[in-house]
């Protein structure tokens, strides 16, 4: 009795801590991604996207704390699902835990690259040298951005993963389970083509515009489900 009791505690707590880090990973990603990079870095214009970061270089360095939190958060959240998810179903709650894990390393070693590009930002205050200096900060964002785009496959691998194990229990609404599925499925069929199949790349940006819907309902709709209901739940 206390057993189950002490597990419905954990279980609770993790739902309530697992939705508070995607909300707040969400916030910090729209800043991060959304907001600051997309606005900063400009395809193809290795000089343009210096002299932007050179004029915004607190912006810059703002976007590289904005993904220092998402990648905090990610943490918590592969703890989170996984100790809400393991009375269900303990060996896939583990695999996706570890997917997460997985692309929380390689998310790292993306923004890694973006610490390099700002450190070369502030030496090219000081250096004649524009158009090189430019080329080895668009190079270190486009490691990033392939980096980051591979991690992803990973991400939705993840997903569909959790999706899996939600659809293994009544207690959790199906429609909620079949979103996380196809935000997952989205992900990795997406980020495969960016990262095997450079050659669609048009392609690839029109699918992204039409499944960007699932791709966001899908885990935020898990997070504020854990946040309303999950906390709620109780293990028979």
């Amino acid at each position: 009795m206390n057993t189950n009791y002490n597990q419905n505690n954990m279980q609770k707590k993790s739902a309530i801590i697992a939705g508070i880090a995607l909300l707040t990973m969400t916030i910090a990603a729209f800043f991060a991604q959304g907001f600051v990079h997309s606005s900063l870095v400009v395809s193809g214009e290795a000089v343009i996207t210096l002299k932007n970061i050179q004029s915004n270089r607190l912006l810059f360095d703002l976007e590289i704390m904005g993904w220092m939190i998402i990648i905090i958060t990610d943490l918590v959240v592969s703890w989170g699902f996984y100790i809400f998810l393991k009375p269900f179903h303990q060996a896939y709650a583990l695999l996706g835990g570890w997917f997460r894990l997985l692309y929380t390393a390689i998310l790292s070693i993306a923004v890694s690259h973006l610490i390099i590009a700002s450190s070369i930002v502030r030496e090219s205050l000081f250096s004649k040298e524009i158009n090189e200096m430019a080329i080895q900060v668009m190079g270190s964002i486009t490691a990033f951005e392939a980096i980051w785009s591979f991690g992803l496959i990973i991400f939705g691998l993840h997903l569909i993963t959790v999706g899996i194990v939600a659809m293994k229990t009544n207690q959790i609404p199906k429609i909620i389970s079949i979103l996380v599925v196809l935000a997952g499925f989205s992900y990795s069929l997406i980020h495969v083509m960016y990262s095997f199949i450079p050659q669609l790349d048009n392609v690839t940006r029109f699918l992204e515009m039409i499944l960007m819907v699932p791709m966001f309902v899908g885990e935020i709709g898990f997070g504020i489900w854990l946040l309303v209901k999950g906390r709620k739940l109780s293990i028979d």
